[in-house]
């Protein structure tokens, strides 16, 4: 099974050296990505509505903390994971993603979202409401501009006429994975995404969500394999013998790849490469 590691943004500080160490690490442990999440903005609680982190926690900015580490490392893929896409202006982020993945050398990986916080698409003045539609629109832009060398395109959210990127980036075009869970989600994937990246425990809702996947793959006439999918595994405490649980049993549900998705602080840097190598011992099977 490829492991991936989660770039710990909430936790790791804001020491670069001791982001280049982690970095290292990780490649050193020979995981296979490094995933790096997104949010722009913090909010506080209001109204009854409780986001999943507060406005004192960390989130460094997903494309500048990817080519830093595409500065620290090597061999390690690269990702976002996810970014929120919709609430960000297509052209930017496609710019963005073709210089990150020129600097690594073609080890980017575009992992996406709709997200799950209307407080900050409205903080970013961008539509919660159609942040599907647009999410699908953006995927067949981006990859105009990451392929030809002029794009004229008019859709619902955007109108371009004869623009380009230049550097363009080492892949043509740049995989694209998407995150979620909602049936929406999974539809969309089946039918415009190199992947799938779900938050999801094991059990039978699951391997539902697993079953349903596939069926839309087949619906768009694709294989399994044109799609594979990387699960990222909840973890609130430092639990390694429920890590390997979890590695068992998507492994045996036909999972080749998943991350693990820290939820708790494993205090210094020492801490955080420790669970890199405690998840690492206990997902190998």
């Amino acid at each position: 099974m490829k492991l991936c590691a989660q770039f710990p943004t909430r936790f790791i500080g804001n020491d670069p050296q001791k982001i280049k160490d982690w970095a290292q690490a990780a490649e050193d442990l020979g995981y296979s990505y490094i995933e790096v999440p997104d949010h722009v903005f913090g909010a506080q609680a209001r109204d009854g509505w409780i986001p999943n982190y507060n406005e004192n926690e960390h989130f460094h900015e997903t494309f500048v903390t990817l080519g830093f580490l595409a500065a620290c490392t090597t061999t390690i893929r690269l990702s976002s994971g996810v970014l929120i896409i919709p609430q960000r202006q297509t052209g930017v982020v496609a710019k963005q993603a073709a210089e990150a993945d020129l600097l690594s050398g073609g080890r980017l990986r575009l992992g996406i979202g709709v997200g799950w916080n209307h407080i900050e698409y409205e903080a970013l003045e961008t539509n919660w409401k159609t942040r599907g539609a647009k999410q699908a629109e953006q995927i067949e832009v981006m990859r105009l501009l990451w392929s030809e060398e002029l794009v004229t395109f008019k859709g619902r959210f955007h109108d371009l006429d004869r623009v380009n990127i230049v550097p363009g980036p080492v892949q043509r075009p740049i995989p694209i994975w998407l995150g979620g869970t909602a049936d929406a989600v999974l539809r969309r994937a089946a039918k415009l995404a190199n992947g799938w990246m779900p938050i999801m425990p094991p059990g039978e809702k699951a391997e539902e969500k697993l079953e349903q996947f596939r069926g839309y793959l087949v619906e768009n006439g694709r294989q399994p394999d044109e799609a594979p999918v990387e699960v990222w595994l909840r973890a609130n405490e430092m639990d390694p013998e429920a890590w390997g649980r979890d590695a068992d049993y998507w492994r045996q549900n036909g999972i080749s790849m998943a991350m693990l998705y820290p939820m708790f602080h494993a205090g210094n840097l020492d801490g955080q490469i420790e669970i890199l190598r405690r998840f690492k011992e206990a997902a190998k099977g």
